[in-house]
């Protein structure tokens, strides 16, 4: 089981029905401008249907004078009032990256949503929280980098 599978099952996971939508476009507002910057940030949940698995994608672009070496990314509901650390994030499964610039990369993070878990799922408002780490070692946490709500 994934560490996603088994956080969603923790918290009572993904949704029956409905597109869900609405991502917050997240800034990651840092002391210092050297540090990773998320920005445009969006969530989307579409639930499983007859014909098909549904899916979760978490879309950002994530900048650094450095460059970016990867972005770690974990939903969770609100209801779950789990609130993940960054050392929490360490561990979470990554989104795929690939560079627009110099200095920027788009991240997205898809998986699968299985009928099963969409009706073990916990309605309403969800967060994704993300680790964005930079090529120079540098790191930004967001612990509600978007908001997205699941239906029934």
């Amino acid at each position: 089981m994934t560490k996603r599978t088994l956080l969603f099952s923790l918290a009572g996971v993904a949704a029956v029905g409905g597109v869900v939508a609405g991502g917050l476009a997240a800034s990651a507002a840092s002391a210092a401008p050297d540090k990773p910057a998320l920005q445009n940030g969006s969530a989307h949940y579409t639930a499983p249907s007859a014909s098909g698995a549904g899916s979760f994608t978490y879309t950002v672009d994530v900048s650094d004078d450095s460059g970016i070496k990867g972005l770690k990314v974990v939903a969770w509901p609100a209801s779950s009032k789990l609130k993940p650390t960054e050392a929490d994030l360490r561990d979470a499964e990554s989104a795929t990256c690939k560079s627009t610039s110099d200095d920027t990369s788009r991240c997205v993070y898809t998986f699968k949503v299985t009928k099963k878990e969409a009706a073990e799922a916990a309605q309403g408002t969800w967060y994704v929280s993300a680790l964005a780490t930079a090529k120079d070692g540098d790191t930004t946490f967001v612990s509600k980098a978007a908001t997205f709500d699941i239906a029934g």
